[in-house]
């Protein structure tokens, strides 16, 4: 009691900042702190309550007034950053919370442009329109004026989504930055995964062996590390021959030695099976990863960032289908590495919804809206309902980040190793208000309406009668979508060069490629196409994958 008289004194009159934010031991704290003299002000939002994963309670700010009895309130309901379409689509959503403070938003800005919602077949799609997107926003599209790329920002619900963007934006030189944390390939378990690729595929890698040889944990410290070197140096070779050569002459025992005869075993198997026809690249990175012993350390790791470098390493093994075999995957990081763009230089932001709390930009892309994904499963199934609504509430953040432009996106499709699942869009995207929200999704591009299993409404007419691709080229899309397949990759495995066929196309025809983008054909060989592309350079492909220009809806 005497210890707490002594602070009580000390503190006399309390401010709290961002009090949704406070965990159980600070609200106690407080609690103790002011209950002498009561004099407490505490400033915060329930609506924006979305670190419950790291402690906060938003009961705590919802019983400030039971707490302290007779404290006033003072609602802050003028809003000076949103437009009014953007603030009525947040109140929409937010408004499915129980028990909330509650609170209108109001602005006295210009009702501006309503929310834009629109549906893709896949992550690739939604990557590459959004890039679309961007650079149309630069030049002053649909009636607005231009945007600087330092207006714009991409906000995800997981750092895995990220890796679709960094690709894209690479492949049309479009400079980006990744706040909160670092670029897709820069993550630390990334850069792992990648080094066991490169050893499989290369031995001599010396860095690569150094990074992975006691990754996890196989007993190998310095000492046996220093050991396998100066092997390798006496005999020029590399620290793989060198780690052979001194498993032969035994100058390695105990536990470390068993484990590295075991990774030196992997590494030759690892790398029969790359020439192995059998295999896919996809299967072999998966091979790998289980077989090292990679991805068994992150899932008995028990930290909060194990389960997100899972999500990580699946969305690396996806990746890889975008490329004929490992070595091109390899080759293009080492491009995206070394792409560094100018430190002065204006960038399109991408980041996670939990990153962009107490940000603001001009125009917010809010990508990945599929139920699962947004909300989480996870948080679903940890938390229940209790984490849906903290989900909620994360959705109202970032619809609430946009100043002038919201656009919401989900995808109807995503491949999880090699194979496509469909998803259900979010079930948050049925809370938007219909009158502020611009349907752009064309009619059966994503193979069903859209909606957690609600019943229609008058955004699903929009989506089924939007007129905004209404043209050839959104029609035959449509029509190929249907006819997609679920075994595009293995088809794709065992395909071969037809160098009697005819030309698909001829010298000079514009083209577009989902991956590289538009381009010209250079030449041709049988049915591969050699394309000087505008962004990415010369590359030969096959011409089944390309479209002719005109072709393309965008």
């Amino acid at each position: 009691d005497d210890v707490l008289e002594q602070y009580q004194r000390w503190f006399k009159f309390i401010l709290v900042d961002e009090y949704q934010d406070t965990n159980v031991a600070q609200y106690l704290w407080l609690r103790l702190l002011a209950g002498a003299h009561k004099n407490i002000c505490c400033v915060g939002d329930d609506d924006q309550s979305i670190y419950g994963w790291r402690g906060a309670e938003v009961g705590n700010i919802l019983r400030f007034e039971k707490d302290f009895p007779g404290a006033k309130v003072v609602r802050l309901e003028q809003n000076y950053r949103s437009t009014p379409h953007i603030l009525a689509a947040a109140s929409g959503v937010i408004s499915g919370n129980a028990g909330r403070l509650g609170k209108e938003l109001w602005t006295d800005l210009n009702s501006g442009d309503r929310v834009r919602l629109i549906g893709h077949w896949d992550g690739e799609e939604e990557a590459r329109w959004i890039g679309e997107e961007v650079e149309a926003m630069l030049r002053g599209t649909r009636g607005n004026a231009p945007f600087g790329l330092e207006d714009m920002a991409i906000l995800v619900r997981a750092s895995h989504q990220m890796r679709a963007f960094e690709d894209r934006f690479l492949t049309i030189g479009l400079p980006y930055r990744v706040i909160g944390g670092p670029r897709f390939y820069e993550r630390m378990e990334i850069r792992d995964a990648m080094a066991y690729f490169r050893v499989v595929l290369s031995p001599e890698d010396d860095l690569a062996f150094e990074r992975i040889v006691n990754t996890p944990k196989r007993g190998l410290g310095d000492k046996a590390q220093q050991k396998i070197q100066n092997v390798a140096r006496e005999n020029g070779v590399s620290l793989v021959d060198g780690a052979r050569i001194a498993l032969a002459d035994k100058a390695l025992g105990g536990k470390g030695a068993a484990e590295l005869r075991v990774l030196i075993d992997g590494i030759d198997r690892w790398g029969r099976m790359a020439g192995d026809q059998a295999i896919t690249h996809m299967e072999l990175a998966e091979i790998i990863l289980d077989e090292s012993g990679y991805t068994t350390m992150w899932q008995n790791d028990k930290t909060p960032e194990a389960a997100g470098r899972l999500e990580n390493l699946k969305e690396l093994v996806k990746a890889l289908e975008q490329f004929e075999n490992l070595q091109g995957f390899l080759e293009h990081v080492s491009l995206v590495m070394d792409n560094d763009s100018q430190e002065g230089e204006e960038k399109v932001s991408i980041m996670t919804l939990h990153a962009a709390k107490g940000l603001e930009f001009p125009v917010v892309f809010l990508p990945g809206w599929e139920d699962g994904l947004f909300p989480s499963q996870r948080s679903m199934d940890e938390s229940g309902l209790k984490g849906l609504e903290e989900e909620r509430r994360l959705a109202y953040v970032g619809i609430t980040r946009a100043e002038r432009i919201c656009t919401i996106s989900f995808a109807g499709n995503r491949r999880v190793f090699g194979q496509w699942q469909s998803s259900m869009p979010s079930r948050f995207i049925d809370e938007l208000p219909d009158d502020h929200v611009e349907v752009l999704t064309p009619p059966g591009l994503y193979g069903g309406g859209y909606g957690a299993a609600a019943a229609p409404s008058a955004l699903h007419e929009a989506a089924a009668n939007a007129d905004g691709y209404n043209s050839p080229g959104w029609r035959r899309m449509q029509e190929r979508a249907g006819q997609r397949g679920l075994s595009q990759a293995k088809e794709a495995r065992h395909m071969t060069i037809d160098a009697t066929a005819v030309p698909a196309y001829d010298l000079g025809v514009r083209v577009f490629h989902q991956k590289f983008g538009y381009g010209a054909v250079i030449g041709t060989e049988g049915d591969k196409l050699e394309i000087a592309f505008d962004k990415a350079g010369v590359k030969k492909v096959v011409a089944k994958f390309v479209t002719a220009a005109d072709d393309v809806p965008f």
